[in-house]
């Protein structure tokens, strides 16, 4: 979940080397903080928060194969 969080993350930002992930785990949820640089936050939010309801769906689809439960956190 971490590895393919990063590579969309890194798909969608002008500044790939400043996207990092830091990832917590329990045994029932996967926290994803997802930090990008400043000139890149609004690419990854997108209009109304769209680019990002779309990436936290994703990642959540992939945590349910797991039997997990994800949560995507954006850090500004």
């Amino acid at each position: 979940m971490r590895d393919l969080l990063e590579y969309l993350a890194k798909s969608l930002v002008d500044h790939p080397e400043d996207v990092k992930v830091h990832e917590t785990e329990t045994e029932t949820t996967v926290v994803l903080e997802l930090s990008v640089a400043k000139d890149d936050v609004g690419k990854v939010i997108g209009k109304q928060g769209r680019i990002a309801r779309a990436l936290r769906t994703i990642v959540k689809a992939s945590a349910v194969k797991n039997g997990k439960r994800a949560i995507v956190e954006i850090i500004d």
